[in-house]
């Protein structure tokens, strides 16, 4: 390890390790990405990369847990500072500061892809179990709302639809607006003005 880091807190390098692992993870995936990859990520060495987290898998899976958490945190710090018309649910304006704090989730790419990662290669029963998890944390908060069903159930399903076009850069390579072609017009319509935003994130 280097001096940095052996100075850090237990805690503080763990999530070090577990940052480095996201940007690892995002780019090559569960099979394609090695502790020790990760480890030189981290700037740490691979037997620590293993001593804190035993295996590839384990890791891959707190990183995806991880990854849900933040988002359902996202969810709940807007339906606690904004609480829910019980009258009319499906209507309330909250749905759309909603939106907006997955807007600003997808410009950090790391964890988009991690999470896209993590539903394909739901083939390993751990991922899988990691993925219906976290998709159930996240599904709790939005009930949290009174929305109906339905409701509910078109606001992941356009979450998704805005997951997919990231994941294939569609929002990069919208130029031209509405008039470049299909994918561009579907980018500029699921993406409004936050298509900037998206087609150059943070992570």
């Amino acid at each position: 390890m280097s001096t940095v880091t052996t100075r850090m807190s237990a805690d503080d390098r763990r999530e070090l390790v577990l940052d480095a692992a996201t940007r690892a993870f995002a780019r090559t995936g569960l099979h394609g990405t090695s502790t020790d990859a990760v480890a030189k990520e981290a700037g740490v060495s691979q037997p620590y990369v293993v001593r804190l987290f035993g295996t590839k898998l384990a890791l891959f899976c707190e990183v995806l847990d991880r990854t849900t958490a933040r988002i359902a945190a996202a969810f709940a710090e807007v339906v606690e500072q904004h609480p829910f018309d019980p009258a009319a649910p499906d209507d309330d304006p909250g749905w759309e500061l909603l939106g907006l704090a997955y807007f600003d989730l997808l410009e950090d790419r790391d964890l988009l892809m991690v999470m896209m990662h993590g539903f394909t290669a739901g083939d390993i029963a751990e991922v899988a179990a990691g993925s219906r998890a976290g998709m159930e944390r996240i599904l709790h908060v939005l009930e949290r709302t009174g929305g109906s069903d339905d409701k509910v159930r078109d606001f992941i399903a356009y979450g998704m639809l805005l997951n997919v076009m990231v994941s294939m850069r569609a929002p990069e390579h919208a130029g031209g607006g509405p008039d470049a072609g299909p994918l561009a017009a579907m980018a500029c319509l699921a993406f409004g003005d936050k298509l900037d935003d998206i087609a150059a994130p943070r992570g």
